[in-house]
């Protein structure tokens, strides 16, 4: 049986992108009309078939959930907790979700989920951020779409987040006011949009108060695919905020290993306060992220724009709350 031919696979042949060969074979701007033939006549050569969707029903209750593989951890994530709470809620509404698991070689070539097509869902959350070339591929075949916990700025896609940027200043400005002055951030900044929204905030907080935001102290915490041992310098600051509970979990154990201590010699923070951050020792101050609140939202906007498909698009911000327990040491 030979290969299916991918969105990815005409761009090479073209020597162009993905989301240009997209927006190509879709008919959408951004193309020239010499490359949009070129990439429609390639595609025909190479045997491309699209994927099909039958047209939106409403009435069909089956929602899909898509969430990337590379944010489940098998231990237990905070998508697991969030993806717990739409079930039950989209449950209580007469709706039921159909999981999968997107692989980064099927993001990266633009394969589509295969709840899509036959009429299997009406709709679909995007839990967890997956590419902007995706999420356009996956809107021309089932429109009804939302982005759950991230959010693309230049796309008109109904999305549920919180409120990184308040977070990540937040939990800085409580450093700051326990006396630390030397703070860095772990994260992979550019990795998803509230990675950087927290950056942002904590950015914010250092300025404000005329500190050095020094980039041997802001580190990164994963690749593409998964987490990556955290990059500590051999000098540390006081004190790191980190973009989830998760990395924060990561970074005491691994200060542990270089016999550091959590919060004796290094005072850690994280984001989202779920289970994780409870059972680490030192358990881990964090921001509170109300799951059932974001999924209780979600399941609304999703439901809404079943009704209304023409309804302008929405973004909507959930501000957490700060909780405070073992990993952090005044320093006054």
């Amino acid at each position: 049986m030979s290969k299916q031919v991918t969105l990815i696979d005409i761009a090479k042949a073209c020597g162009t992108s993905n989301v240009t060969v997209s927006k190509a074979l879709a008919d959408k701007k951004g193309v020239s009309d010499e490359l949009r033939r070129r990439i429609k006549q390639t595609a025909k050569e190479m045997g491309y078939v699209p994927v099909r969707s039958d047209p939106v029903n409403k009435n069909n209750h089956m929602v899909g959930v898509l969430i990337p593989e590379k944010f489940m951890n098998p231990n237990g994530s905070f998508y697991w907790a969030l993806y717990n709470s739409l079930v039950k809620k989209f449950k209580n509404r007469g709706y039921y979700c159909l999981i999968e698991i997107l692989s980064q070689q099927d993001e990266d070539a633009l394969i589509m989920p295969s709840f899509i097509g036959g009429g299997k869902v009406s709709s679909v959350i995007s839990l967890g951020q997956i590419s902007a070339a995706y999420v356009s591929a996956l809107k021309e075949l089932v429109p009804p779409l939302v982005m759950l916990d991230y959010y693309i700025a230049d796309s008109d896609t109904d999305a549920i987040i919180t409120n990184g940027y308040v977070g990540g200043y937040e939990l800085t400005s409580y450093l700051i006011k326990l006396g630390h002055r030397d703070i860095g951030f772990i994260g992979t900044v550019k990795a998803t949009t509230s990675i950087f929204d927290r950056y942002m905030g904590y950015m914010k907080a250092m300025l404000e108060n005329e500190l050095a935001v020094r980039p041997e102290w802001t580190l990164d915490d994963r690749d593409n695919r998964d987490f990556i041992e955290i990059p500590f310098p051999e000098k540390l600051p006081t004190a790191f905020v980190c973009n989830c509970d998760e990395t924060a979990y990561h970074a005491i154990r691994e200060l542990e290993q270089r016999g550091i201590s959590v919060p004796d010699d290094v005072s850690i923070v994280g984001y989202d306060n779920y289970l994780i951050s409870e059972v680490s020792r030192p358990s881990i101050t964090t921001i509170d992220v109300d799951s059932d609140e974001m999924a209780e939202r979600a399941v609304n906007m999703l439901i809404s724009r079943l009704e209304d498909p023409d309804k302008l698009s929405e973004r909507v911000t959930i501000t957490g709350q700060l909780i405070e327990k073992e990993s952090v040491r005044s320093l006054d």
